[in-house]
């Protein structure tokens, strides 16, 4: 992935829907890069987009509507690698978020979200379809990495790409500072010792790993 990103909507197909949506989305884009969130508003994105205003509230109902489904838009272009191998799949894809949020305009797109997720119901739904959509892509990777033998069979292949984006969302909105190659690679890195070593196995019964825990097993506790 390049960190230059074509307006949201280009490549969409015809019709005046889709005409309409990628004028918009473009216009949103074009406004959190020229005032950031703090400066954007639905009479902005009407004027730069030439879409009605009333429009916009009856398809969006709100700038928060407005920016989730822009980082939806954006983000579908993050590849999901699937190189044969799970740590270059975890550096593929670290590198690609890296790249994605590295952007000054992309953190701050995060940033709007999270915050609009917190104030507006509907905004929070849609962040949350965006990400299980996405987590449900990714696991894929790691349900391949499982099936070649490279980590256990119980291993939580949620719990692998939670890891791996944790530091991400640490550095953009707790530690407010950019984010660049270095933190992508030590996190790839982080979180395939990690899983080799068994940290996102799904625990059974009595916290063994699943394939250890006596209902697996057929064992009483204890027993041999």
């Amino acid at each position: 992935m390049t960190t230059a990103h074509h307006a949201p909507g280009e490549t969409r197909p015809g019709g005046r829907t889709a005409r309409t949506r990628q004028a918009v989305l473009t216009a949103v884009f074009q406004e959190l890069g020229e005032g950031g969130f703090a400066g954007l508003t639905m009479e902005k994105v009407a004027q730069r987009s030439g879409i009605h205003v009333a429009t916009l509230y009856r398809r969006w109902r709100s700038i928060e509507g407005l920016v989730c489904e822009l980082l939806a838009d954006l983000s579908s272009g993050v590849p999901l690698p699937d190189s044969g191998s799970l740590p270059t799949d975890l550096h593929t894809l670290a590198r690609s978020i890296a790249d994605f949020y590295g952007e000054a305009r992309m953190s701050s797109l995060i940033e709007a979200v999270v915050s609009a997720a917190a104030r507006d119901p509907q905004a929070a739904a849609v962040l949350r379809s965006f990400f299980s959509e996405r987590m449900a892509l990714a696991t894929r990777m790691v349900l391949r990495a499982v099936d070649r033998g490279e980590l256990p069979v119980d291993t939580d292949p949620e719990g692998v790409l939670s890891a791996l984006g944790a530091p991400f969302c640490y550095r953009i909105l707790i530690a407010r500072r950019p984010v660049d190659r270095d933190l992508a690679e030590s996190a790839a890195t982080a979180v395939w010792a990690a899983a080799c070593a068994g940290a996102y196995r799904r625990k059974g019964e009595g916290g063994l790993p699943a394939d250890e825990s006596p209902a697996v097993n057929n064992k009483p506790p204890g027993g041999s």
